[in-house]
């Protein structure tokens, strides 16, 4: 068998009905090759940040992944796509966000893929289900990813109850 790595995916969505977006969005997430979903937080509802509309349904998920960063990448954008995703304008309002946040602990710097996410530890409806997820994870070149709740505090952010069965 190949060798696995843990990915962290950051998802989100405000159009539409979002919860059930990340719903549908994990289980499109189940049909990539190679990629096994592991885990997944807690449905966090949070404003927009650098952005109008309505607020956000986000979560976070672990996948072990065969694929390569890139091509894991490319999965998502089509994952997105197949949602009806759009980009008119940077952060505008979406049917389905999915950012990759960690690929192992690699740092990855190249023309459409940096990771880690660049803006990972600003915003705490990513540090927020990260450190549900894995409460010791290290943000590859940064540190501890729990150094950086401090300077998320301010930032509106409540966790949803479980939607029923």
């Amino acid at each position: 068998m190949t060798a696995t790595v843990a990915a962290y995916v950051g998802l989100g969505a405000n159009l539409g009905d979002p919860a059930q977006a990340l719903r549908d969005a994990l289980q499109a997430l189940r049909s990539l090759p190679q990629t096994t979903l592991g885990a997944v937080s807690s449905f966090y509802c949070s404003a927009p940040v650098d952005a109008g509309g309505d607020d956000f349904v986000n979560a976070v998920a672990r996948l072990d992944t065969a694929l390569d960063a890139r091509t894991l990448l490319q999965g998502l954008q089509a994952v997105e796509l197949s949602f009806g995703r759009e980009r008119p304008f940077r952060n505008a309002p979406r049917t389905l966000d999915l950012d990759l946040l960690l690929y192992g602990d690699a740092v990855i710097d190249e023309p459409g893929l940096e990771v880690p996410h660049p803006r990972m530890s600003t915003r705490a409806f990513v540090l927020l289900p990260l450190l549900e997820l894995a409460p010791e994870v290290r943000i590859p070149g940064r540190g501890a990813a729990r150094q950086f709740l401090s300077a998320v505090q301010g930032q509106a952010i409540r966790s949803l109850p479980p939607a029923p069965a």
